[in-house]
């Protein structure tokens, strides 16, 4: 039971970083194929939103999906196809063909992140103490890794199309080797934790408790994956236009967020074993407000950093516990769940930007990221939520299984 149970942690860990690299394959020749397409950067922006409308669109088809075949069944299909269709917007010759791809490549993407989360939530449930960070880490992982594969490509002289098609092809090969490892449907859960025993809950009325704290956490995610999709965009346009670094300089903004929002990730599985996901989001969220009030304030290039830096360790382990959160609500309808959450959160990555730059013709560009330092404010306020999932995992401290 504990091979198959690492094997399967592993698994989801392939998964995680097929899902990152092969987003990061798009974000990387992006350039490349607006200038194929010949399109304007304002042309390209709306064409972007129909890449977030097709993820959402997979994100509520697959969780179901998950919940009924399992995520043997919908994890290595959805990863495959999200392979294959890699390719398409770099085959794109004009707009109209441009926006089917999108669509089409973000339904998949959507629907291999919803399956991969629920899959992570019930072998994290299997294990009985938290892991969900760590997934979330080595998603970053495979960013890191497209890039890197991308710049050696270019190098080499490959065309963008062809390297998109040889990722997209390794992944699918990745994909369905690893298939074997994922676990055939969620555990059984006959064992009920100290808190349902005592409050002695009947089915319908947790039926109903679960369904509302579910939207309360597709609420925070909204919240905290608006800020990170602000600081994805913005940060280093901060540095540039507010505190006059150069454009080499200012890309460190983005730089110090993303590292320290991966190291957070790395460490917030422990973290939360220690203290408890409620303390996790609370004491991450708060963190994250001092570290944007700081970028928001601070008049000198020290301050910038450091306060990018604070916002992406304080983001870090937050977004992981709501996924948890919202699957362990239900074991049954985890896909579901996590794909309430996910979706929510996903249209507030997609409206961090919008958002800040729409207050930019308003107040000045540092001045707007206090929108964001609310928005983390009102998520610890928010954060008691997690104590009715019993605030955690359920941990096993005698199940002998490593890390």
């Amino acid at each position: 039971m504990e091979r198959s149970l690492l094997g399967a942690r592993v698994a989801t860990y392939v998964y995680f970083v097929l899902c990152g690299t092969l987003m990061g394959a798009w974000v990387v020749h992006i350039p490349a194929v607006e200038e194929r397409v010949g399109i304007s950067h304002a042309t390209l922006g709306g064409l972007l939103v129909l890449l977030g409308l097709g993820a959402f669109a997979g994100m509520q088809v697959a969780g179901p999906l998950t919940d009924r075949l399992g995520a043997r069944v919908v994890v290595p299909a959805t990863a495959a196809l999200c392979g294959a269709s890699l390719v398409l917007p770099g085959l794109a010759h004009d707009p109209w063909t441009l926006a089917g791809s999108l669509l089409v490549f973000g339904a998949c993407n959507g629907g291999l992140d919803v399956s991969m989360n629920a899959h992570a939530v019930h072998v994290e449930k299997a294990y009985g103490r938290p892991v969900m960070s760590g997934f979330h880490a080595t998603f970053s992982v495979g960013g890191v890794v497209a890039a890197l594969v991308a710049a050696g490509a270019t190098s080499a002289g490959v065309s963008p199309v062809a390297t998109m098609a040889a990722i997209g092809a390794v992944s699918i090969v990745i994909a369905l080797v690893s298939v074997r490892a994922l676990m055939p449907a969620a555990p059984a859960t006959t064992e009920k934790t100290s808190a349902e025993e005592e409050t002695h809950v009947s089915p319908a009325v947790e039926g109903r408790s679960a369904g509302r704290r579910v939207w309360l956490l597709a609420v925070l995610a909204l919240m905290v994956m608006l800020c990170e999709g602000a600081a994805n965009d913005w940060s280093a346009l901060h540095l540039r236009d507010v505190l006059g670094a150069s454009t080499s300089t200012a890309a460190f903004a983005y730089g110090t967020f993303a590292a320290a929002m991966t190291i957070g990730r790395l460490l917030a599985d422990r973290v939360v074993t220690r203290f408890g996901s409620m303390a996790v989001l609370r004491h991450g969220a708060i963190t994250a407000a001092v570290g944007i009030t700081l970028v928001a304030l601070g008049p000198w290039m020290w301050t910038a950093f450091a306060g990018w830096a604070l916002f992406g360790l304080g983001l870090s382990g937050t977004v992981p516990q709501l996924f948890s959160a919202a699957g362990h609500a239900d074991p049954a309808a985890a896909g579901a769940n996590v794909s309430r959450v996910a979706g929510l959160g996903y249209v507030g990555m997609l409206a961090g930007p919008a958002v800040i730059g729409w207050l930019t013709h308003v107040v000045a560009l540092n001045h707007t990221f206090i929108l964001l330092t609310l928005l983390c404010v009102t998520t610890a306020v928010g954060a008691g939520v997690l104590r009715t999932t019993s605030d955690a995992v359920p941990r096993n401290e005698t199940a002998g299984v490593g890390h």
